[in-house]
């Protein structure tokens, strides 16, 4: 097979690195193992230039964003030969055929209260389109891939799941802990955007008045989620730390001390960040909904993140009993093996072959 006849939409390379980019570039980086000869073609705007440079992109065109991908990079595929196109990130061209379609979860098509309304618009008219035309659609999840075929009516044997993992630097983490900087605390991770419930999680937490444990967030806001108004709630709560933006190798260590960690979310396509906090030895708390009984098995606390008693009462389970928090650690070491890049890259790779042999 002639794997020039593949080519990677790496407009992801332009954006800031969230969980959706992720999956681009932890995937992009073992298919140019696996398909030695793949192209990542991306926009002139690179923000991520070493990464850029490990996968050897190429530049190309002089748009941007969605006019790039909608018609600068059609053109060039044309003129290219028509070669199938990976999509990894949610969006792709509509007039392109030739295609593999990564959507990672719908939750713009059933909670578009959550994202400004721009983004949802956008999203909404988008992503029927590209799913219709696309040889093979990918998402992260039977949670999500259920959405797909329900939503959408997209045929099963159109349909396939890569299952996401963790970056190296949380799989293989430091022996030695590095320094505790908030003593004892309950530690939550992710953008601060509405679906990831964090008023639920921050009104439980105040309710289940624990005099000697912090709750330490972590995670910058983003311009695409409507207004969450949290800071009204914590103006003068001393407990509440928010950290900000941190590095991987900081939140490795917060993970280490944290007494557990909690992620009561309303909707996930997958979730990542408890896989992180597992695999750094930290116990988990999350919601009973959507794909995260899926991805946590019984190596987690649940809890209904509509019922912020719920909530409360799986922060005092976990705080007061120290036996379920070493039996969930014990668990959540053997949950993260069940998740590997390298395996889902496989995976996609076969999905490719197959697909490039069909034409």
């Amino acid at each position: 097979m002639n794997h020039k006849s593949v080519v990677v939409n790496a407009r992801f390379l332009t954006q800031p690195i969230t969980g959706t980019q992720r999956v681009g570039i932890e995937l992009g980086m073992r298919l140019k193992d696996l398909l030695p000869d793949i192209t990542f073609l991306t926009p002139h705007n690179i923000l991520q230039q070493d990464i850029a440079q490990d996968l050897g992109a190429t530049v190309y065109g002089r748009s941007k964003g969605y006019i790039w991908e909608q018609l600068e990079m059609p053109a060039y595929l044309r003129s290219q030969g028509s070669p199938l196109l990976l999509n990894l990130c949610n969006t792709a061209p509509i007039v392109y055929r030739n295609k593999i379609v990564t959507v990672l979860d719908l939750s713009f098509h059933l909670h578009p209260e959550w994202f400004t309304k721009k983004f949802s618009m956008l999203y909404n008219f988008t992503v029927p389109r590209i799913v219709k035309s696309a040889h093979k659609v990918l998402t992260i999840s039977e949670y999500s891939l259920n959405d797909l075929h329900r939503c959408y009516n997209i045929p099963r044997s159109s349909l396939d799941i890569i299952y996401p993992s963790i970056s190296d630097i949380f799989r293989y983490p430091p022996g030695t802990k590095g320094e505790n900087p908030y003593g004892k605390y309950i530690l939550a991770v992710s953008s601060l955007d509405p679906r990831k419930n964090f008023k639920g999680l921050i009104q439980a937490f105040q309710e289940a008045k624990f005099s000697d444990t912090k709750l330490v967030i972590v995670g910058a806001a983003h311009k695409v989620f409507a207004d969450t108004g949290l800071k009204e709630m914590i103006q003068n709560d001393p407990s509440i730390i928010f950290t900000g933006y941190i590095s991987d190798e900081q939140l490795v260590n917060l993970y280490q001390h944290a007494l557990f960690f909690a992620y009561p979310s309303f909707f996930e396509g997958f979730g990542i960040p408890p896989l992180e906090a597992m695999s750094c030895g930290c116990p988990t708390l999350v919601s009973d909904t959507t794909s995260l009984p899926e991805v946590c098995g019984d190596a987690s606390v649940y809890v209904d993140p509509y019922n912020i008693g719920s909530i409360r009462d799986g922060l005092k389970k976990l705080y007061g009993d120290e036996n379920l928090r070493k039996t969930l650690v014990e668990k959540g070491r053997g949950r993260v093996e069940k998740f590997s890049w390298q395996q889902t890259a496989k995976k996609l790779a076969g999905i490719i072959t197959e697909l490039d042999k069909r034409r």
